[in-house]
């Protein structure tokens, strides 16, 4: 089990939507549709940053994620919408160095807080469903490795059903696991990378992120 410190780079349109929704109370349905991005315009919202720990732009044809510290995780959210039963899935080209970096997605994210489940695997083969919470450990859910996973060396098409009280990991389409857990029944979504004992091992291209509801 790894303990990793946390950034969140929230999506710039948060405040904007969010003084919106208090003005029309439909703005959900209007503002709000799934989102679906190739990452090749900047302005589609995701939140952009970088600093000595870590960095989210967008560059190299997708949006691009590197941690400069050890056992550090990143992550970025589209907006600050609530989602429930999801199904979400993005390219992942792994273009760092350490076998043990892990990326993946966010679901279900209570707002602002450290409250969230975050899925993913790593390059080795390793995947691992993470319950995230405020001021406590993080929970390992359930882990383990995959060679649907090992065999791409992290460069895969992901997948993630996220609702009813269990998420479902997919690999280019072929389930892994699955695990039950009913803490968050909804929330914001987003994609992370973390790093383990390599400060600089992780970079990570995501590409073509997609959202559906669970059953369509």
């Amino acid at each position: 089990m790894k303990i990793f410190n946390l950034k969140i780079v929230v999506s710039v349109f948060m405040l904007v939507l969010a003084s919106l929704a208090c003005a029309a109370p439909d703005v959900n349905s209007l503002l709000n549709p799934l989102p679906n991005d190739d990452f090749s315009d900047s302005s589609t919202g995701w939140g952009t940053g970088t600093d000595a720990s870590s960095s989210v732009e967008y560059v190299n044809d997708g949006l691009t994620f590197m941690v400069f510290q050890s056992f550090y995780v990143t992550w970025s959210t589209p907006n600050p919408e609530v989602y429930e039963n999801t199904h979400m899935e993005v390219s992942i080209s792994n273009q760092g160095s350490d076998p043990n970096a892990m990326f993946g997605f966010v679901c279900n994210e209570q707002g602002t807080t450290n409250a969230f489940y975050y899925v993913g695997v790593s390059p080795s083969g390793y995947y691992a469903f993470i319950k995230s919470s405020v001021a406590l450990d993080d929970v390992y859910l359930k882990e383990g490795n995959s060679a649907a996973v090992s065999a791409s060396n992290g460069s895969v098409r992901l997948g993630l059903d996220c609702g009813n009280g269990s998420m479902t990991l997919y690999a280019n389409g072929q389930m892994i696991d699955s695990v039950s857990d009913s803490s968050y029944p909804s929330g914001s979504v987003g994609l992370f990378a973390a790093s383990d004992e390599q400060s600089s091992g992780t970079i990570v291209i995501f590409d073509d992120f997609a959202m559906t509801k669970l059953g369509q």
